[in-house]
């Protein structure tokens, strides 16, 4: 299927103006993120997608340079992806995908990948199941190789308000303040590996490095002006309660 064309979101292209230049503004966490876990691959590089779904950016409307910074397929030597869900089978962006249901090792030897990235995935893991996950995470990473995760930070405002709301009641919230996102694409959130407390008692030993980072107001509706307000209102937060965690930690050699 083709990726639908791209253009700005109405608030994106008022409040930042910038993103008349690619899609983008210069708040956008994708990029950032992204750009950073390119900066760690090569193509000599296998990279694991952990919780890599069904690849919804191939094929829906997101800036041109999104998908060229996700997209690793061709560019490494080997992409891999993994899902609790049959729908990973179908991503086109994974030279391989495997379903790992929840609690179960991951299907590889010990040292098999450069790069592991989970891109708003931790955010669903229990707390039964934290061990399990990064212990497998370091297990099948190589010496030197880097774990890279988005995340929602806990103690952020989008993380507040998330908790405050039930999982059961998730989908019908989110239909009003992102319309666009897809029933397929909304699950349960646990928030156990969302504070940097919790990522170091995660990752003990290892180098942990973690730093907010604030996006556009996309969970505030489509009203500019609430737009404009938050705008304004979020850069007066510390870097500590930013409402994303990038995380990165390093298996040493």
């Amino acid at each position: 299927m083709a990726q639908q064309e791209f253009t700005p979101d109405r608030n994106v292209a008022r409040l930042y103006p910038e993103s008349a230049v690619g899609g983008y503004s210069h708040l956008d966490g994708t990029v950032e993120f992204y750009q950073r876990v390119n900066a760690v691959v090569d193509a000599d590089s296998h990279v694991l997608d952990f919780g890599a779904g069904r690849g919804w950016w191939t094929v829906e409307p997101v800036p041109p340079l999104h998908r060229q910074l996700r997209w690793f397929r061709g560019r490494v030597a080997r992409s891999v992806g993994t899902d609790v869900d049959e729908a990973v089978r179908d991503n086109p962006s994974l030279d391989e995908a495997h379903v790992v249901g929840i609690g179960e090792p991951l299907p590889f030897p010990d040292e098999t990948f450069d790069v592991v990235v989970a891109d708003y995935v931790l955010e669903h893991v229990d707390h039964a199941d934290v061990a399990q996950v990064s212990s497998e995470v370091m297990r099948v990473l190589k010496p030197g190789g880097w774990f890279a995760a988005r995340t929602p930070n806990k103690w952020g405002f989008i993380g507040i308000a998330a908790r405050a709301v039930p999982n059961s009641l998730h989908t019908r919230v989110l239909k009003v303040v992102q319309p666009h996102r897809k029933v397929e694409d909304v699950f349960p959130t646990r928030y156990a590996m969302n504070t940097r407390r919790q990522l170091r008692r995660a990752f003990p030993g290892r180098q942990v490095v973690v730093y907010g980072q604030t996006g556009e107001p996309a969970y505030f509706g489509r009203t500019t002006w609430v737009w404009r307000v938050v705008d304004v209102v979020v850069r007066f937060i510390p870097r500590r309660l930013a409402p994303t965690l990038h995380v990165f930690v390093r298996k040493d050699g």
